[in-house]
């Protein structure tokens, strides 16, 4: 539920609504069976709970840290993941903040901070819960970057006085769905399904239906 680029609100009954449930909701359709909806607040507790079969397919950022006990389809769309710097920083692009001495804040758990922890190579990543306290926390330590999706970032800026955003990305995180597993059928079924929802445009126009077009983009086929 933490993306709200992927789920923008909620029905008259409560459910979820947005790019995400809709897709959870067109997947079910497909396979002639209702769609019951499951909040989270935590993608790595989603993740963790399919291992306890309380949920059967999930809508959620792909990452290999997550991917114990699931298998994850080829992602839906993207989102990029970039850096708010100061407004006088000297950096011009994201790959010079992995540099030494250098220290990033990241809100943890999100796919684009698991990203980093295993792939920065000089600089520091510190944590904190939640995208406010991150952001808290980057301000008052005098912190060199923050890390974040572009479009949070954009929406937060003004809770950020004081910053830029850098141009580009450092990476994208993938929307992916998945499953629990050793279920080699329903996953089958599951990765076919995401892709011919790209295909067909019905990623597109959900995403237009949701306004949410100019933030994501269209993952590529598989």
């Amino acid at each position: 539920m933490r993306n709200q680029l992927l789920v923008t609100g909620r029905t008259a009954s409560g459910d979820p609504a947005g790019l995400a449930p809709s897709m959870a909701t067109a997947f079910a359709e497909r396979i002639g069976v209702p769609v019951e909806f499951i909040p989270y607040d935590s993608p790595a507790k989603l993740a963790d709970d399919a291992a306890l079969d309380k949920w059967d397919v999930a809508m959620i950022g792909a990452d290999p840290a997550r991917a114990a006990y699931v298998d994850f389809t080829a992602p839906y769309c993207q989102i990029e993941a970039t850096y708010a710097v100061a407004s006088d920083s000297k950096f011009a692009n994201c790959s010079e903040v992995d540099a030494e001495d250098l220290r990033i804040a990241g809100c943890s758990g999100a796919a684009y901070v698991l990203w980093l922890e295993r792939n920065l190579k000089h600089a520091m990543l510190v944590k904190a819960d939640g995208h406010d306290a991150t952001y808290d926390m980057y301000k008052a330590d005098k912190l060199d970057a923050l890390a974040g999706l572009r479009s949070k970032l954009t929406k937060d800026a003004s809770k950020l006085p004081g910053t830029r955003l850098l141009p580009g990305k450092f990476m994208a995180v993938e929307q992916a769905a998945c499953t629990k597993k050793g279920r080699s059928q329903g996953f089958e079924e599951l990765q076919k399904f995401i892709e011919e929802a790209k295909q067909s445009g019905m990623v597109l126009n959900l995403m237009k239906q949701f306004g949410v077009d100019t933030e994501l983009v269209v993952a590529p086929p598989a």
